[in-house]
């Protein structure tokens, strides 16, 4: 453990202060640690003023609100879909089953004897220019 003598030597080498001012911060750091009463602490009546200043009650949790976008609706895949989905079911050389619709512009499933198939319509953006 550091010694008193030592720990004053380095305060006066550090602050480039007297061996006095080293001494007293060295108590002031000890009451500190301690959690003794000290000079710059605040009166009873004025630590109990910054209490109540301090606590300014309970706060409303914040409510987020994120709407969600409404995606506007792509006629010319859902018309796809909708054929995709009359040939699989009536015109298709092979016997289909179960033909169903996942998602009404995107994704079509159907069962040939044991295996099950999905179809996926993917429409592709714009280059951009």
């Amino acid at each position: 453990m550091v010694k008193d003598t030592e720990r004053v030597t380095r305060i006066m080498q550090g602050l480039k202060c007297s061996e006095a001012e080293a001494a007293e911060i060295l108590a002031y750091d000890k009451a500190v640690d301690r959690d003794e009463q000290t000079p710059y602490d605040l009166s009873q009546d004025k630590l109990e003023v910054a209490r109540k200043f301090a606590h300014t009650g309970t706060r409303k949790p914040t409510a987020y609100n994120f709407p969600k976008k409404e995606r506007k609706t792509n006629a010319t895949k859902a018309g796809l879909i909708e054929e995709l989905f009359a040939f699989l079911s009536k015109k298709s050389d092979f016997s289909t089953e179960n033909v169903t619709i996942l998602n009404k512009e995107r994704q079509i499933s159907f069962k040939i004897g044991e295996e099950t198939y999905e179809l996926t319509l993917v429409q592709k953006r714009k280059p951009k220019t």
